[in-house]
């Protein structure tokens, strides 16, 4: 089946120099990239992003984490499309928890856990269809991807828009 998922190469990976490895990575699935950008992430978003984690005690340090309390308060935005795409994006990026991570997954190769608690997992990969809609329509509008994977309609203002149904 054709699905898409969202990547999110975290503030970490990019402070590593890491996204190219990932991206070498990644490219094992075979899968086409459908979306690419570099976002500041700001706070708005990264508590939208991980609203189903709100009541976590490690919340407001994982907030900060996408924010970028390091340096690069960036993240690489990526949709992946293709046949499997969640579950072969999933596979390749590893177990949540680094520690727990296949050490040749790109989790299990690059991440750590801080003193904090927080994973510093260097990727983010959607864990199903639902989520991967949710969060591909939260990161990008619908002309900045290659490819209509989800309905959109046309909205009028000073000039016309497309945004997502």
């Amino acid at each position: 089946m054709i699905n898409q998922t969202l990547v999110l190469i975290k503030p970490d990976g990019l402070k590593k120099s890491l996204t190219g490895n990932i991206l070498t990575r990644l490219s094992e699935t075979k899968l086409d990239i459908v979306a690419a950008k570099i976002v500041r992430v700001s706070r708005q978003l990264a508590e939208e992003h991980y609203r189903h984690m709100k009541d976590r005690p490690f919340y407001e340090e994982l907030i900060k984490y996408m924010m970028g309390y390091y340096h690069k308060k960036k993240v690489m935005a990526l949709v992946y499309w293709g046949e499997d795409a969640i579950n072969k994006v999933r596979q390749i990026s590893g177990a949540t928890n680094p520690e727990e991570a296949d050490m040749v997954s790109i989790r299990g190769q690059y991440g750590r856990i801080t003193t904090k608690g927080v994973y510093e997992n260097v990727i983010h990969a959607s864990t199903n269809e639902s989520e991967a809609e949710r969060e591909i329509k939260l990161w990008f509008a619908p002309d900045e991807l290659i490819v209509d994977i989800y309905p959109v309609k046309e909205v009028k203002s000073d000039k016309l828009l497309r945004v997502w149904v």
